[in-house]
């Protein structure tokens, strides 16, 4: 049944699609972006402008929606901004108090505002609960679902998730309910989160959608990152026959106004995505300028150069996201260092134009070996208390760094080496963000190549140079890990795919026997990635809140 009819209101034809970077919980900071881009919209000569799930609060707000007077003082912005809406009708996504089910008394909501007033409100159907998603912990799903009228067009009001029946299996179909209601237009007002390849897979799942109810889609998703989370915009609006009208660009806020008649149609396979390494490294910049920025934190980073391909690619980035002024890198040479390390340090810095102090520990590292030999005996070789001491003083280094100079410390693991626990708590592990800690080492590779392609960045030896933590003589990561492409596969196999033993495939080279090492690794080392860095996640499942199991289970192969 339709709703609330907004009378004296042109039909809109001239839609804005507002795509914003709010910040979780900045609520009047997030009430001006909404109002800026109703003034711009306005002033373009549009209709409705359109904004993102949960503008007001950020995406996504958590257990911020029960602290007391949070929803309170959104719904105050909520009532400043509707007044805006004399100058442009609007669409945007609040957090509205409901009759409470048990614990839960919020609703997911899409508004239509018109006039100075509220003219419509449609509660978010579906509320996702995998993966990232916890929204079953706070909000209360629609029973109903009504279009709406904005002037004489009849509009149907979605909330992200609602649209992602066929993709995820619902039994409601709530973009399928509006078009049944008459929907001649359907907003989807999104906050939904990037990964590799997500930009495609969406207007591919909205193309089919559109189709399948005859209806034409707005959809209009929310960029920027937001802890571990990175949202990449990629707003669009697509038509009943399956084509996109118009297409927004990844990682930049923007608005666009589209003429829902006169616009030109395209097809899927005409609109141009950044490649996946170049989303990578765009998604992976924005997750860390607005860890920063949104933090309020100085624009400021240190990062430990060990020649090695991960500390150089985690360099690259943070220059791309801070600037040169605000990098400054460390290379800390001890007694298995082999001279390149320190020189491709170097080199690194002056192709980025940052600064690289170099300071030997292996001073420090002597006084170890003597507190060892007073706790243990003499001995030549103390094994991984020996080699993880390395990692440890150097990790002391950087936050004393950190410390003096108010630098944040960007740690420079991968997820291939975090997958597996190669890595040292308390040692490479120390810092305030895990940069790749969600790229597997292949990718790493690539984001090299890709940082290379106008200019050199990375040197070439650290790409071509066998990897190496350089803990122990004439060390290589192969003496303790099979090759990267091995690893890597029954990794993403074991992650992405969520097989066990069994259902993995053994790469070429590698057995099953080696298959079940990993995947044994994969396991016993929870308990280091739960004391590791945020990790930025840019795949369909990255270590954080998107994957949770238990540190203490029996459960093997």
């Amino acid at each position: 049944m339709t709703s609330a009819l907004a009378s004296g209101i042109l039909a809109p034809v001239k839609i804005a699609l507002a795509q914003l970077n709010p910040t979780v919980g900045d609520l009047e900071g997030n009430r001006k972006l909404a109002e800026q881009a109703a003034d711009r919209a306005a002033a373009a000569g549009a209709e409705l402008v359109v904004l993102p799930e949960l503008v007001l609060t950020g995406y996504p707000p958590q257990d911020l929606l029960e602290r007391d007077g949070f929803v309170r003082d959104q719904l105050r912005e909520l009532e400043t901004l509707t007044r805006a809406s004399k100058k442009i009708a609007m669409s945007l996504g609040a957090a509205l108090p409901v009759e409470g089910r048990g614990s839960r008394h919020l609703a997911n909501a899409a508004l239509l505002l018109a006039d100075g007033k509220e003219v419509a409100v449609q509660h978010k159907t579906l509320l996702p609960t995998y993966d990232v998603f916890d929204e079953n912990r706070y909000f209360v799903s629609a029973q109903d679902r009504a279009t709406s009228l904005l002037g004489s067009r009849r509009l149907g009001l979605t909330v992200c998730e609602d649209a992602w029946v066929d993709e995820i299996g619902y039994r409601r179909d709530p973009v399928g309910d509006m078009a049944a209601d008459g929907a001649e237009l359907v907003l989807n007002l999104s906050a939904s989160p990037w990964h590799v390849g997500k930009p495609a897979e969406r207007r591919r799942l909205f193309g089919d959608l559109a189709v399948k109810h005859s209806v034409p889609i707005v959809f209009v998703n929310q960029v920027g990152g937001n802890d571990e989370l990175i949202f990449d915009g990629g707003s669009f609006v697509v038509d009943a026959e399956g084509r996109i009208r118009t297409a927004m660009p990844l990682f930049e806020t923007g608005l666009e106004i589209v003429d829902l008649e006169t616009a030109p149609a395209a097809a899927q396979d005409t609109i141009e995505d950044l490649g996946d390494v170049e989303q990578l490294a765009a998604g992976l910049v924005l997750g860390i300028r607005d860890y920063f920025q949104k933090q309020g934190l100085p624009p400021a980073a240190v990062i430990g150069l060990s020649g090695g391909i991960d500390s150089a690619v985690t360099a690259w980035l943070a220059v791309e996201a801070l600037g040169a002024d605000n990098v400054t890198g460390v290379a800390m040479p001890g007694p298995f260092s082999s001279e390149h390390s320190v020189s491709d340090a170097h080199e690194l810095a002056r192709n980025l134009g940052i600064p690289c102090r170099t300071v030997d520990i292996g001073t420090v590292y002597e006084g170890y070996r003597q507190i060892f030999a007073s706790l243990f005996g003499e001995r030549d070789d103390y094994g991984l208390a020996q080699q993880n001491i390395q990692s440890r003083i150097r990790g002391a280094v950087l936050m004393a760094v950190s410390n003096a100079e108010n630098r944040l410390v960007l740690a420079t693991g991968n997820k291939s080496e975090l997958s597996v626990g190669y890595c040292t708590l308390y040692g490479d592990t120390v810092g305030g963000l895990a940069v790749l800690g969600d790229v597997y080492k292949r990718d790493v590779y690539a984001l090299a190549r890709h940082s290379n392609r106008a200019r050199p960045q990375v040197p070439v030896n650290t790409i071509e140079k066998s990897p190496s933590a350089e803990l122990a003589p004439d060390q290589l990561d192969s003496d303790d890990l099979p090759t990267y492409d091995i690893l890597d596969d029954v990794l993403y196999q074991a992650i992405e795919g969520g097989l066990g033993v069994s259902g993995i495939t053994a790469p070429p080279g590698a057995t099953q026997e080696v298959a079940a090492n990993i995947v044994g690794r994969l396991d016993r080392n929870e308990y280091k990635r739960r004391q590791s860095p945020l990790v930025l996640r840019v795949s369909k499942k990255a270590f954080g809140t998107g994957r949770r199991l238990p540190i203490v289970h029996r459960y093997r192969l």
